[in-house]
């Protein structure tokens, strides 16, 4: 299975990079080709709204008019047929970079080939974890009707426990 990590982390080497290390490493063992996007380390403007990639028989359906590294990221959501969005939450939801690029996602209306979503969620505290999972539950598993293959949160000192990390291998090993 092809899957696609966005990972809306600014801190490369931060609980959220470390929880999608380890379900990344899981998924690879077991055979998936994995692609993990730092969306933080990328320029990702937000959607302008002006419907360029939605007029019909204009030869630029599904292209989004601004050219920025969304452009890298748009063939990989095409390609897969799972999608995981990974974020630390500071103030209940993705953190704004992420959040520009599933914005973003609105060109494609629907990527291709999706049919599973998983949610990766790091904190320094437990139920903060609402606004995330609201724009999961509603835009990807109902709009997009992909199989939601799980929801995993760390917060405080699970946050790199050897608990959590296996945890997340083990879910990407163990994917079907």
């Amino acid at each position: 299975m092809s899957i696609l990590v966005l990972s809306g982390s600014p801190r490369p080497q931060g609980n959220t990079a470390a929880m999608v290390t380890a379900f990344a490493e899981g998924a690879r063992e077991s055979g998936h080709q994995v692609d993990v996007v730092n969306i933080c380390q990328k320029k990702i403007a937000g959607c302008l709204a002006c419907e360029y990639c939605h007029k019909k028989d204009s030869g630029h359906e599904r292209q989004c008019v601004q050219r920025d590294d969304m452009q890298e990221v748009y063939p990989l959501l095409d390609e897969a047929e799972m999608i995981v969005l990974a974020s630390p939450i500071y103030y209940h939801s993705f953190t704004g970079q992420l959040q520009c690029a599933i914005n973003r996602i609105y060109a494609l209306d629907k990527p291709k080939n999706l049919k599973k979503a998983a949610l990766i969620l790091s904190s320094g505290s437990d139920h903060v974890y609402c606004g995330a999972i609201y724009e999961y539950q509603n835009s990807f598993l109902q709009y997009l009707h992909l199989e939601d293959m799980g929801i995993f949160t760390a917060h405080d000192e699970q946050n790199r426990s050897p608990e959590k990390l296996e945890e997340l291998y083990q879910f990407g090993k163990n994917l079907a």
